[in-house]
């Protein structure tokens, strides 16, 4: 992977993108997440470490399009008891829950691959089994054409 994506912060809330010499707006920093770059944004001012100002504030644009992105209650909570708590409580259980749940799908995303794999090994076994009877076929319709068929009444004695 490559090395972290510097961005400078400016005054006008342009973001610059230091590899490529472009300002960049937030959909086009999302995209650079979503295809796996680490990006760190500085304030040009002040040098400071903006990013997670910066990653929030391309959650809420996100959130923006959805019309929600918390349930209100959790809202009010947040508000209620302060950043404080929020803060704890994301960094001690929110990534770690969702890093737990990305695990999951992954593990049951490939066990359902493989479980799609196993249905089409036992199509080609049933084939493979009925190729193997193929000296036997002539002694088994023999006997499907002694039988009486399906549905026929046996005589009365």
């Amino acid at each position: 992977m490559a090395e972290t994506l510097l961005l400078k912060k400016y005054p006008n809330r342009r973001l610059y993108d230091t590899e490529k010499s472009a300002y960049v707006t937030l959909s086009q920093v999302a995209e650079m997440i979503k295809q796996g770059r680490q990006v760190e944004v500085r304030d040009v001012e002040t040098k400071e470490d903006v990013t997670a100002f910066i990653l929030t504030q391309i959650v809420f644009e996100e959130a923006k399009k959805k019309t929600t992105l918390l349930p209100v209650s959790l809202l009010y909570l947040i508000i209620r008891f302060g950043e404080t708590v929020l803060s704890e409580f994301l960094e001690k259980y929110l990534e770690q829950t969702f890093n737990n749940y990305l695990a999951y799908k992954v593990a049951a995303d490939e066990q359902f691959k493989n479980w799609l794999q196993l249905g089409m090994n036992f199509s080609n076994m049933a084939q493979q089994t009925m190729d193997g009877l193929a000296p036997f076929k002539p002694w088994v319709d023999a006997f499907s054409a002694a039988a009486p068929p399906k549905g026929a009444e046996e005589p009365e004695g």
